[in-house]
């Protein structure tokens, strides 16, 4: 390929001679830094535009992040921890001669944006050839996503710091102890080529997590949105205050099969280990509880899933890292998994069409469905526990690991209140248990589903699950937590 300097589309679009984005040398106060220490959309634009006019590549690609988080944590009934920070990424990706690598840098001077285009080209000199690297898209159309709120984006520290003292006070009329984080965001992403493709994507983030400790027990509740005004401090702290009441005094219960009754988070947190297992190149490469099982029923009649980046309850950009537009794809319908997701370069080996769900190149997993979303039902957590003869509630899990990927076997234990469930009703609290629970089995083996909601727990990805009730789920042995 003959290498040319082209003069780039975006600089040229917006009259750019330089880059004029600043971060200010001071953030000032905490307010100030929450709503000020931002790069706008046109700065971004012209920062891409230079870093293509300086490139010496055969093709350019650049990805810009511009984010702005602060944090609120509190711990012993007392807020300890005021931070903000806003951070920028510039990561340039040169294609030579067929080669293709990628360097990162969160400086805007002109030197440093020189310096950041010729470091990809002359690592992408150094890589052995790669015969399957496509040329970069060109322009394309994306679908409008709104999950940008101004409720969120000027939420400022005092703000925050109200609905904590409210927690905090609430836990010490309990004599129970409050700890946690309240955090908002304003996240701002472009992606541009010297092909002419511009994609961007601005929302917004916000997140609320709350543990009331006792002496012997624990509760917990977590919610995220776009919209800060989605999530309810008080009534996330009462619920797990009430979860840490019900659960003192533990007792011992034997390991064994029972039934258990998860809520979303737990749900979220087990469930979300499958979303790699319906990359195609997993399964090209044999990597994938998938493989040898597509097109078959493996889960129960009532389990449906979908990727759907544009679902209400999702976060997400409408494109993926190579600036495809993403697609909604089912991949598991009435229990039949039915189809797989594709990156451009992996659907050109299989000679099928890309679905949108690549990942940022280059990079050895080729896709991921990052927006899963589940058929729900219409059983509530309580028609559950009022339905069950002997079970377990499981309010959380965490520290999840595959013990066999092929089999999808997973170990991990449950935390900040578990219960046993006896003749339709909470029995009282029960040590934590550890879990080795094969999936594929869990999912044949629901008997209820809850309404599908926007779950948190542990995990980042973005998930929409339902509550369900599982029969024989395998609680292998009493943890000392």
């Amino acid at each position: 390929m003959k290498r040319t300097k082209k003069k780039s589309r975006l600089s040229s679009a917006h009259g750019a001679k330089g880059a004029t984005a600043r971060v200010p040398a001071s953030l000032g106060s905490a307010g100030r830094a929450e709503n000020a220490a931002r790069f706008s959309l046109a700065e971004l634009q012209r920062i891409a535009g230079r870093v293509i006019d300086f490139s010496e590549a055969d093709e350019t690609e650049i990805e810009i992040d511009s984010t702005t988080d602060a944090l609120t944590r509190f711990a012993n009934n007392t807020i300890h921890q005021n931070v903000a920070e806003h951070t920028l990424s510039i990561s340039v990706r040169a294609v030579v001669d067929g080669r293709t690598a990628r360097a990162t840098t969160n400086k805007t001077d002109e030197e440093s944006l020189r310096r950041v285009a010729a470091a990809a080209a002359t690592l992408a000199r150094h890589q052995p050839e790669n015969p399957d690297l496509l040329p970069m898209l060109g322009p394309q159309k994306y679908k409008k996503l709104s999950r940008y709120f101004d409720s969120t984006a000027t939420e400022n520290p005092m703000d925050r710091a109200r609905a904590v003292t409210r927690v905090c006070k609430m836990a010490e009329r309990t004599k129970q102890t409050a700890a946690g984080i309240f955090s908002s965001g304003v996240h701002q992403s472009i992606l541009a080529n010297s092909r002419g493709l511009f994609a961007s994507h601005q929302y917004t983030d916000a997140e609320f997590s709350v543990t009331i400790l006792e002496d012997n027990s624990s509760g917990w509740a977590k919610a995220n949105a776009p919209d800060i005004r989605d999530i309810d401090p008080d009534t996330l702290a009462e619920r797990a205050s009430n979860k840490a009441i019900a659960s003192r005094k533990p007792r011992d219960l034997e390991p064994g099969h029972y039934t258990a009754i998860l809520e979303p988070s737990a749900v979220l947190d087990i469930i979300g280990s499958l979303f790699y297992d319906f990359s195609a190149t997993a399964v090209s490469d044999k990597r994938s509880c998938l493989n040898d099982r597509m097109g078959k029923k493996i889960f129960g009649e009532n389990i449906t899933l979908w990727d759907d980046v544009y679902h209400t309850l999702q976060l997400g950009a409408p494109y993926d890292g190579e600036g495809l537009p993403r697609q909604k794809v089912l991949l598991v319908d009435r229990g039949v998994p039915k189809n797989l997701v594709y990156s451009r370069g992996t659907a050109k080996k299989m000679k099928t069409k890309p679905t949108g769900h690549g990942l940022t190149l280059p990079n050895e997993f080729g896709e991921a469905p990052m927006n899963l979303v589940f058929a729900g039902g219409d059983k509530s957590v309580d028609d559950m526990i009022r339905s069950t003869e002997r079970g377990i509630l499981v309010t959380r899990a965490w520290y999840i690991r595959e013990v066999d990927p092929y089999e999808k076997v997973l170990t991990g234990m449950t935390r900040d209140g578990t219960f046993l469930v006896e003749n339709g009703r909470i029995a009282g609290g029960i040590r934590n248990f550890r879990f080795n629970q094969n999936v594929i089995e869990m999912l044949s083996n629901v008997e209820m589903l809850g309404p599908a909601v926007r779950a948190a727990g542990e995990e980042s990805f973005e998930m929409v699950v339902p509550a369900m009730k599982v029969r024989d789920f395998h609680f292998s042995e009493v943890t000392k937590f």
